[in-house]
């Protein structure tokens, strides 16, 4: 999310721009906490209501105002729910599933962008917007056309997670977007708070269906790390906040484009990635649609 300010005078933009990389940083690289909490019986759903309960404490001791007036904004409540199940998609998929792939899938959301701006925006598809979701979903059937397999389809609720949660992701922004007169605290209240809620009711959901444990009692062994990634988070929305306001959307798009680099890098060397060459050609064609979406007059900023 973001929020817009005008200046009189040209900024500096290398402090915005490592803000940006900071958020991205965070966001590329949350896949590895998330697992050790998880190996550690925090399931990613209990971890990231852990976590967002935490950030959102964390939020109102600062800005015990931050829901002033909002009962007077119902899309605050949309923005909630959207936010949420990013969160619950995103960090549920890259726990458990190959961490390029996911992120790949994920970052369908210029795509999903195009087609739910005419809707909820009135901006109605352009060729170029139809163009890029062309690219973006070539890229999409090559990723997914696994060996043997006669349909390019999702092979494992992890693939339906990380695309659902880039939809979710796409209408986070479009929200952002149509709410940009709305003061940030009030937005990141919502965006924290719907991570909070989100992940524990489908954390009941499922653990009624008993596809998960309860979370277990807190242990220094987990809690410092939930703790740590709950600062991490909250640090990564204060670094986005100050360096998307200073930076243009364009400038802004692709640098947290850089999260992609981050998670592969990363995933590749702990050995929770297989760089195959689908994944190469059809990443490469996924990222440059995400390059070309963040070169348009349009292009939403990330996260």
């Amino acid at each position: 999310m973001s929020t817009g300010s005008g200046a009189t005078r040209a900024p500096n933009t290398l402090a915005p721009a490592l803000a940006l990389v900071i958020n991205a940083f965070v966001w590329g690289v949350s896949w590895w906490p998330f697992r050790y909490l998880e190996t550690r019986g925090l399931h990613p759903l209990w971890a990231t209501a852990t976590i967002y309960l935490v950030s959102l404490c964390l939020l109102l001791m600062v800005r015990p105002h931050a829901g002033k007036g909002f009962g007077k904004q119902p899309l605050l409540w949309l923005l909630m729910a959207a936010a949420g199940f990013t969160n619950v998609g995103f960090n549920w998929a890259v726990t458990m599933g190959d961490v390029v792939r996911v992120v790949l899938l994920f970052y369908l959301m210029p795509a999903w962008t195009v087609l739910l701006a005419w809707p909820m925006l009135g901006e109605r598809p352009t060729a170029v917007g139809l163009a890029r979701i062309a690219l973006a979903m070539a890229g999409v059937v090559i990723v997914l056309k696994a060996p043997g397999s006669p349909w390019p389809i999702p092979e494992s609720a992890t693939d339906w997670l990380a695309i659902g949660g880039g939809l979710s992701f796409a209408l986070t922004n479009i929200l952002l977007r149509k709410m940009s007169d709305v003061a940030p605290p009030a937005r990141i209240l919502a965006m924290f708070a719907g991570g909070a809620i989100a992940a524990s009711l489908a954390g009941l959901v499922v653990m009624s269906l008993g596809l998960i444990a309860a979370p277990p009692l807190p242990r220094a062994d987990w809690a410092l790390v939930a703790f740590g990634l709950s600062l991490g988070f909250l640090a990564s929305n204060i670094a986005l906040q100050y360096g998307a306001s200073r930076v243009n959307a364009h400038t802004a798009a692709l640098i947290m484009l850089s999260e992609v680099v981050f998670a592969a890098v990363s995933s590749v060397l702990l050995g929770a990635a297989e760089m195959n060459t689908r994944t190469w050609i059809g990443g490469s064609l996924i990222l440059a649609a995400a390059v070309w979406s963040a070169m348009s007059p349009s292009s939403p900023k990330a996260h």
